[in-house]
């Protein structure tokens, strides 16, 4: 269905005044909720250790063998396996740091990595992207510009992520085209690519170029993130090994987090899918430690089940929360921040997409995690980008990030004179009390429809989906770039242009 051109306006009366909102720095309001017994994390713990211990990971890139070697690890050549003995771990968490900083290019958008900390990531890695007047389409490098610059409007997105694949651009050279169009278009901590020692050495010099860094300075604090995926269940190749070690030893941080699903790729239990995530997570983080002891990390965890009738993954289902849940009392016990993750399966954007895309940030929120990636847009179990889905999401995150701030209850709050002033059976719409609130007294849909009825069919009968197309449409046209884009994109452009010439950068096989 085409969006409707008519009445572009929310169905809702606008207030003329601002309400101000503080979602840049969240924190997360609520109790980390429990779903396993300490006796059980404790288990689930052991049998982790276990697995790494006697059974092993089978690590692919031989530079990553040999730091395993060093430290003691069981190496067997012939077959790649290593295996990894607790106290080895035990050493690698202790070395890990408990909280850091994320910086971007403005001051104000750098972001806690640190317990009790909350940050959305919008979806990212998706191959195709979807909205309602162009359709479903491989991602390009257009695409990828429109959803930074949607992103880039909205605080409660923290930091930038990979939302599509720029497609049209060539394997050698896609990096440089994503790194400049995060480092002009958005003021946020860029994302990089874990694809082979070249192309991520490129993307730091990039980084260093746009913030004005020297390499040492760079070393010294986070400017970038990426996500190193083990291949589960048990393997980790050559391009997510290589990352760890280079992002180690430049002191950028890793989201280490094993790509499980119950059924399938790990036991169809959620204790033991759990025990397989915790060890895989484990000896990705204790291979960062042993390339650059106390680089940053976090523990990672996207664990959900699959469709035992198609083998499809499934997000957004109770096995998907509880093991949100399981895995924050995991990531509690071995100290770290760590990352959850939102999504659905659904292909359109429907009830279905809302409702498995709240109940699994719901779960990221209820169960402490530090960094909720995929909180906005990701469909299809990650196979596209959707715009209108987007900002249906943010939406949602909106809602939540209100909740990061508790209400007040001062005496003026508990409005005693407001309710002396109405009498018995009458209204508060003119107390005084409204009057001098209500413009900024409650929150502000960005797209949600309050209207009648009768008034929402006369405007046209616009569905959700139909109002977020007319609102990322809406940013689009209004995007301005931050401060320094020109400047930067000079600077940025010598260097790629250098580069191309050089041939590029292929990724790592």
């Amino acid at each position: 269905m085409k969006p409707s051109r008519r009445h572009p306006g929310h169905g809702n009366r606008q207030s003329a005044q601002a309400r101000p909102t503080a979602y840049r720095q969240l924190r997360n309001p609520f109790e980390p909720q429990r779903v396993f017994s300490d006796d059980a994390v404790a288990a689930m713990h052991e049998n982790a250790l276990k697995v790494n211990e006697t059974l092993g990971v089978k690590v692919l890139l031989p530079e990553a063998r040999a730091l395993f070697r060093q430290a003691g690890a069981l190496v067997d050549e012939d077959t790649q396996m290593v295996r990894i003995g607790r106290e080895i771990i035990e050493q690698a968490l202790r070395s890990c740091p408990r909280s850091f900083q994320g910086c971007g290019a403005d001051p104000q958008r750098s972001v806690d990595f640190t317990p009790g900390s909350l940050v959305f990531l919008g979806g990212s890695s998706c191959p195709n992207v979807s909205d309602l007047e162009r359709g479903r389409r491989p991602g390009s490098l257009a695409d990828y510009i429109e959803l930074i610059k949607i992103c880039q409007r909205f605080d409660v997105l923290h930091i930038s992520g990979n939302y599509t694949e720029a497609q049209d651009v060539p394997v050698q050279l896609r990096h440089y085209a994503a790194m400049r169009a995060q480092l002009t278009l958005s003021d946020k901590m860029p994302f990089v690519h874990s694809r082979g020692r070249e192309q991520v050495e490129d993307a730091f010099a990039m980084i260093r170029l746009a913030r004005g860094l020297g390499e040492r300075e760079f070393r010294q604090a986070v400017y970038a993130h990426t996500v190193i995926n083990s291949n589960s269940p048990r393997v980790l190749d050559n391009s997510m090994a290589q990352g760890l070690i280079d992002f180690a030893r430049n002191g950028q941080v890793t989201i280490v987090t094993p790509f499980c699903l119950a059924g399938a790729m790990a036991p169809i239990t959620i204790a033991g899918a759990l025990s397989l995530q915790h060890a895989e997570a484990l000896a990705g983080i204790t291979l960062a430690q042993l390339a650059e002891p106390g680089a940053p990390v976090l523990y990672g965890s996207f664990l959900s089940n699959v469709d035992m009738k198609s083998g499809s993954p499934a997000f957004g289902t109770p096995t998907h929360l509880q093991a949100t849940l399981g895995a924050g009392q995991l990531a509690r016990l071995v100290g770290l921040p760590w990352r959850a993750g939102a999504g659905t399966a659904a292909n359109v954007v429907d009830a279905q997409a809302a409702w498995e895309t709240q109940f699994s940030l719901w779960a990221t929120v209820l169960a402490g995690a530090t960094l909720c990636i995929h909180a906005a847009g990701w469909m299809e179990g990650g196979l596209t980008h959707s715009y209108e889905k987007l900002i249906t999401d943010i939406e949602m995150l909106q809602m939540l990030a209100e909740l990061c701030t508790a209400p007040a209850a001062d005496e003026d709050s508990l409005g005693f004179e407001a309710i002396a002033e109405v009498q018995p059976g009458g209204h508060f719409f003119a107390a005084e009390h409204t009057m001098a609130r209500f413009r900024t007294a409650f929150y502000e849909p960005l797209i949600a429809d309050t209207a009648n009825f009768g008034t929402w069919k006369e405007q046209g009968e616009r569905t959700a989906a139909m109002r977020a197309h007319e609102k990322w449409r809406q940013v689009l046209a209004e995007y301005t770039p931050p401060p320094a884009s020109e400047t930067c994109a000079a600077v940025l452009d010598e260097f790629i242009d250098r580069r191309t010439r050089e041939g590029g950068a292929p990724p790592m096989s």
